[in-house]
């Protein structure tokens, strides 16, 4: 009773009439000021900003008729290896000549190009069907290369036509000399399976190595020209290498998907 007594009279003391009052301190309303800010901050870039997402996929270059594997069409002993790997071949060019029950016989490239593998030597066994030789198929020395991407066949129906791509070159440095530009030309319909991607290739090995996750969509990606470049191809350091790249040089691609909005994340 005593100390309710003190607080009425303490409340009616004229004394604390003109005692002003703090409603809150300084640093709480700064704290509220910057928090006011960032939301407004962060609902403008929500709505105004853009965010790029992209998907990653190995791939090789090549020239876009792809290769072609040759096979023996007669059983026999290899005598002579005609051609080089990494020479470039004519149409219905000699290969090996094959000694057979019949005589000697000449093995025959299908289609001009450049011979990348061969696997076949002097004293090789083959019979008919055997795998001698892998050629490059292109018309003239002078074609451009084009790279194939090997996406996981989930993430294939989003990747646009048109969409740019960062390509690390296995025989680049990237630190050093950056990545290869592209856009992306084409978007296969259907997945890769091993066997289609080997006879694209013209190796088994490399099938197998873009398939080992399942079947793919092979995307053609364009590679951008430039003339001021030893490569002749656009890269993201001014010069690029001072060595022209080789078909048949695996890459890893970045495509970038289409941009979006931060709030088109939020809204159904």
């Amino acid at each position: 009773m005593h100390f309710r007594q003190q607080a009425l009279s303490k409340l009616q003391s004229p004394e604390d009439i003109e005692l002003p009052v703090r409603y809150a301190r300084p640093r709480g309303g700064l704290v509220l000021a910057v928090t006011v800010v960032v939301m407004v901050a962060a609902g403008v870039w929500a709505v105004t900003g853009s965010v790029s997402s992209t998907v990653g996929a190995p791939g090789i270059l090549t020239h876009a008729q792809g290769s072609y594997v040759l096979q023996s069409p007669v059983a026999g002993q290899v005598t002579e290896v005609l051609a080089k790997e990494g020479q470039r071949v004519a149409a219905d060019a000699p290969l090996l000549k094959v000694r057979t029950a019949q005589g000697s016989s000449v093995v025959r490239t299908i289609a001009a190009g450049r011979v990348t593998t061969l696997v076949a030597a002097i004293g090789t066994v083959v019979t008919p069907g055997t795998d001698v030789a892998a050629v490059e198929r292109y018309d003239h020395a002078d074609e451009p290369l084009t790279a194939v991407l090997y996406v996981p066949a989930g993430s294939g129906s989003g990747v646009p036509v048109g969409a740019e791509v960062d390509l690390t070159v296995q025989s680049v440095p990237a630190q050093q000399y950056g990545v290869l530009r592209g856009r992306v030309e084409s978007v296969g319909r259907t997945a890769q399976t091993s066997q289609r991607i080997s006879s694209f290739l013209g190796s088994s090995q490399l099938g197998e190595q873009f398939s080992k996750n399942g079947q793919p969509v092979a995307v053609v990606v364009r590679l951008d020209r430039s003339s001021h470049t030893k490569s002749g191809y656009s890269w993201s350091a001014s010069g690029g290498p001072p060595y022209a790249v080789d078909s048949m040089t695996l890459t890893t691609g970045a495509i970038h998907l289409a941009k979006q909005h931060p709030i088109d994340w939020l809204l159904p």
